[in-house]
């Protein structure tokens, strides 16, 4: 019986560390379905956004990053969310004017999802539990919490809200091949 268990043990763990972001079919901000398989080869950054926050000028920034290295195989996934005191109560179609019409993003952005709670996003339970990830186990702290995947579609950091998306931490990681 304990070999049994052991065996079960050890494939639920293989199951665990071998999935991946690419397991995952979201909707975009236009309400169409995006693979997340079709970023294959990309490291990628994953990041929940809010239009009322503090720390929505960031947007500035992250749209920054992604022109200087969407060439080189890097992407930044946007996915606005209301978690955090209601700072995101637009629909997807005003998220896509506000973000478009204030700064310029033209990274993609993704239908608002729930990225705590009951009713959290698959894609971020994924993101926020160990057993999943095989990373860490975390939580969203904030609006503009960053995920950095790498391209074998693997997690392998988590970045505070607060840290800004042209710091060395991410433009290293990016910029490391």
């Amino acid at each position: 019986m304990k070999a049994i268990l052991f065996s079960l043990f050890v494939l639920v763990s293989v199951i665990a560390a071998s999935q991946t972001i690419y397991d995952f079919k979201v909707t975009d901000i236009d309400g169409k379905e995006f693979d997340l398989a079709s970023l294959k080869g990309k490291k990628v950054m994953i990041v929940n956004t809010a239009s009322k926050c503090g720390f929505t000028p960031q947007y500035e920034d992250l749209e920054k990053l992604y022109e200087m290295y969407k060439d080189q195989n890097f992407v930044i996934i946007g996915f606005p969310s209301n978690d955090f005191m209601s700072q995101e109560p637009g629909s997807n179609s005003e998220i896509k004017e506000f973000c478009k019409k204030n700064y310029g993003v033209s990274f993609p952005m993704m239908s608002k999802i729930e990225v705590k709670g009951k009713g959290m996003h698959p894609l971020y339970q994924f993101l926020t539990e160990k057993k999943q990830n095989g990373y860490s186990d975390n939580s969203v702290k904030w609006n503009f919490q960053k995920y950095l995947i790498n391209e074998e579609g693997k997690l392998v950091k988590v970045i505070a809200p607060g840290t800004n998306p042209m710091s060395e931490e991410i433009t290293s990681w990016i910029a490391n091949k």
